[in-house]
């Protein structure tokens, strides 16, 4: 078979659903040794290929003489027609591993719905594009074929909000890299320190500054913590901003909180390991997730980790970590002691996390989407 995958994601976000394309596409190619793949990226600027087989005839890297940006607008604004196979040629095949389908001429469409936050939490979601996903993500739900979901947690919503009938849709749970393991390296965990809490002990939160992080009540939490048993930690949180963000940095004034809370912005994934590695704790308060990656990336780092018991969080994380109710600052701030002043518990985390990291492989993923399209293919 000949399929087609839109790689747009994979090519143009370094994190989050992009990585997760990159890591999935990646593992694939790596197993299959009977279909050809035609890698179709929007807009014709520079493609890092680096995670991608080389001198490969099993794929090839199709990029449209059409921005990303005009090709949204044309096909899910204005609605035109113009089919993937203008670009691609034949393909038996066509997956977006990213929320919304474009026109597809003759190819059995997959679809991957990593989250349906923005009508789950509709609340925490940017207004633009909560509208737009809102348009968008049930038209393309509806022309799918097959539908691919992160998470049960996920794939009960589908089937919840948007009528998908059950047996259209199946879940794949993403993986953890390789490089997410525990680091004995005491330099590189000092300069981990170093570099991202100011030499400190630290409590970190990996993602998007957004309301469906939940960021403020992990402030207030942390703050609680402090005050109740002196702790010496600052609160690393890690990532760019997103939409909302305001009442996040609101929160840290109201606590005169600014030299221990930490806003670095963006970390490249190569030096996420050691950073995981140097935390106490990872805490993944979170409205609602999808999947919930820093968490499994954190327990494969041998992190004890704090995770919101909503959504997918307690798929992701099973009994290896401790839950909490993300409403509950009080609750929250009690974990966060308990966890940190208990060197027994964080032992036990640790290897409780570890063996459950090992469960979600890129290699499994991979075999199972390759099931997927071979079903699909057979009709």
């Amino acid at each position: 078979m000949r399929i087609g995958i839109d790689y747009t994601s994979a090519a143009r976000q370094s994190a989050g659903i992009g990585r997760f394309t990159r890591e999935l596409v990646r593992a694939a190619l790596a197993l299959d040794e009977d279909n050809d793949y035609r890698l179709l990226v929007a807009g014709r600027q520079p493609v890092a290929q680096a995670h991608l087989p080389r001198a490969s005839r099993r794929y090839r890297l199709v990029q449209t003489p059409i921005s990303e940006r005009n090709l949204v607008r044309l096909w899910h604004r204005l609605q035109i027609p113009l089919p993937v196979e203008v670009f691609l040629g034949r393909v038996d095949i066509f997956h977006s591993p990213d929320f919304v389908l474009p026109p597809v001429a003759r190819a059995v469409k997959v679809l991957t719905i990593h989250d349906l936050s923005f009508l789950r939490v509709p609340e925490c979601a940017d207004p633009r594009l909560r509208w737009y996903l809102g348009q968008v993500v049930p038209r393309s739900v509806g022309r799918a074929d097959f539908l691919l979901a992160d998470s049960e947690s996920t794939r009960r919503d589908l089937v919840e909000l948007l009528g998908v009938p059950p047996d259209r849709v199946q879940v794949i749970y993403g993986g953890v890299d390789a490089m997410f393991a525990p680091v004995e390296d005491a330099e590189a965990l000092r300069r981990a320190r170093e570099k991202y809490a100011r030499g400190r002990p630290f409590i970190l939160a990996v993602g998007t500054l957004e309301p469906r992080k939940n960021y403020p009540t992990l402030i207030r939490a942390f703050a609680r913590a402090r005050q109740a048993a002196r702790l010496p930690h600052a609160l690393v949180i890690v990532g760019r901003k997103g939409w909302v963000y305001e009442p996040i940095f609101a929160a840290v004034d109201d606590l005169g909180l600014h030299d221990e809370v930490i806003f670095p912005g963006f970390v490249p994934d190569e030096e996420l390991p050691a950073l995981y590695n140097a935390a106490d704790v990872l805490v993944t308060p979170s409205f609602y997730e999808g999947f919930g990656l820093p968490a499994l990336e954190a327990m494969a780092c041998g992190t004890p980790v704090i995770v919101s018991d909503v959504s997918s969080l307690p798929e992701v994380v099973g009994e290896a970590g401790v839950r909490i109710d993300p409403r509950d600052e009080a609750g929250l701030a009690e974990a966060i002691v308990r966890v940190v002043g208990d060197s027994a518990l964080r032992a036990g985390l640790r290897e409780a996390g570890l063996r459950r990291a090992r469960e979600f492989t890129w290699d499994r993923a991979a075999r199972e989407l390759l099931g997927v399209y071979a079903r699909l293919g057979r009709g």
